[in-house]
């Protein structure tokens, strides 16, 4: 789909704030893969331009997707007994040894990438492995899609299994730098993002040097804080130059301000971490089924989101379990019940409206203006059809469009998506 104006006619849905939901049965507007607004009838000068009509569909934002790991999409669903440190070592290292192979790299990153596109999400933050040759055609595989990522060499260098050790960080380092002048103007819709796994798998002298390559490159950042207890306690240890969990990073150069950072989980931060968090604008993945499943724990997010704290949602695969960011938007939605019943009753639960908004616009900023049909949003659209969710009975016609919405939360899968565009191309 080549044209450089046309309309999606709809049910259209979007955010601009985090409690209300905007609503209107009309015609969005795309120029140029941007949004141009959406209006009740379309503007007497595009009168004769493209429309798809997809009339009495629920037409949405692209999902954003802050955390998901390519490589551990083969082994979702089990090992859920065990919590963080013993669930990587005994099912998730062995795996991504594996894809020192390229022959299985490119099966298994091929079947990622053909889900990712069969979704309802448009951008995603991915994690690879430490195997460049691998992470490349994970590059490739995703280019191919139309979807927009920023994937990761994962870096480590200790407290790891020797086939996925980097060895000396200046080897890593320089692995990483030749990675990055690879992937360098080779692709239009995938980019680089640096990834060590987290503090306790790489050495003091690999993390200051990718702050450095942060700097001279200025290349997005993301990794993993604050998930699990003994994981904190084991940074404590291992940084006892450092304040608290979210300090080791920052003094070792996560957190500058040439480019944009994420931190999957942030279970646990104190107040000076949240404050931390605030000031460097660090964005944080929100990944609830992840943290029930591992037992990790509860992350705050009514208090995070008060305190001005950039907040998106994470499938996680494969401690989460789905690439289906609607299951995220539920388990944010039912984590929150209980952090609110159980731990604080003075943090109200998240609303389905701001689940909603946390996986479009919410996170959709860490890709720039993505995420809501406001003029001068990019213009990644899905349309849903959640006519097959009545087949069994449960009420259609008689339903508000929020509570059409709320279904797709609770009952919503792939089979609902009709189309999706990115940039304001189509690509499903």
């Amino acid at each position: 789909m080549t044209e450089k104006r046309f309309a999606l006619k709809g049910i259209c849905i979007y955010s601009k704030d985090r409690e209300i939901l905007e609503i209107k049965d009309g015609y969005v507007l795309c120029e140029n893969g941007v949004s141009q607004g959406v209006f009740e009838a379309l503007p007497e000068a595009d009168s004769d331009i493209k429309c798809y009509d997809f009339s009495g569909k629920l037409i949405i934002p692209g999902l954003i997707d802050l955390h998901v790991h390519a490589p551990q999409y083969p082994i979702r669903g089990y090992g859920m007994d065990l919590e963080l440190l013993a669930w990587l070592e005994k099912y998730i290292f062995p795996e991504e040894a594996k894809f020192s192979d390229l022959e299985y790299a490119e099966k298994v990153y091929g079947a990622f990438a053909e889900a990712l596109l069969k979704s309802f999400t448009t951008r995603a933050c991915v994690y690879g492995t430490i195997h460049t040759a691998a992470g490349l055609k994970l590059m490739d595989l995703l280019e191919e899609t139309g979807l927009k990522t920023m994937v990761g060499k994962v870096n480590m260098n200790r407290n790891c299994p020797e086939a996925l050790s980097e060895g000396e960080a200046s080897e890593a380092l320089e692995d990483t730098e030749k990675w990055l002048k690879a992937s360098e103007g080779k692709y239009r819709n995938t980019q680089p993002i640096l990834t060590p796994r987290f503090i306790p798998s790489c050495t003091d002298a690999l993390l200051y040097g990718l702050g450095r390559l942060k700097v001279r490159y200025g290349v997005p950042y993301q990794s993993h804080l604050s998930e699990n207890p003994s994981e904190i306690e084991w940074v404590k240890r291992l940084c006892p130059d450092s304040e608290n969990y979210a300090d080791a990073y920052a003094r070792r150069g996560a957190f500058g301000p040439e480019s944009k950072t994420v931190m999957a989980h942030c279970v646990y931060l104190n107040d000076e971490e949240i404050e931390l968090l605030s000031e460097k604008e660090v964005f944080v993945a929100h990944c609830p089924e992840s943290n029930i499943n591992l037992a990790s724990g509860i992350a705050p997010i009514r208090k995070y989101l008060s305190k001005g704290i950039h907040v998106g949602l994470g499938s996680d695969v494969a401690a989460g379990s789905t690439l289906n960011l609607f299951v995220a938007m539920r388990s944010a939605v039912q984590a929150s019940k209980l952090y609110w019943r159980l731990l604080h009753s003075d943090e109200v639960p998240i609303s389905m409206e701001e689940a909603f908004y946390l996986a479009t616009k919410g996170g959709g900023a860490f890709f720039g203006r993505v995420g809501s049909f406001e003029k001068g949003y990019r213009f990644d659209a899905v349309v849903i059809d959640d006519s097959r969710l009545a087949a069994d009975g449960t009420a259609s016609q008689e339903m508000t469009v929020k509570e059409r919405l709320e279904r797709m939360m609770y009952l919503g899968d792939a089979s609902c998506l009709a189309s999706k565009f990115v940039d304001g191309i189509l690509v499903r």
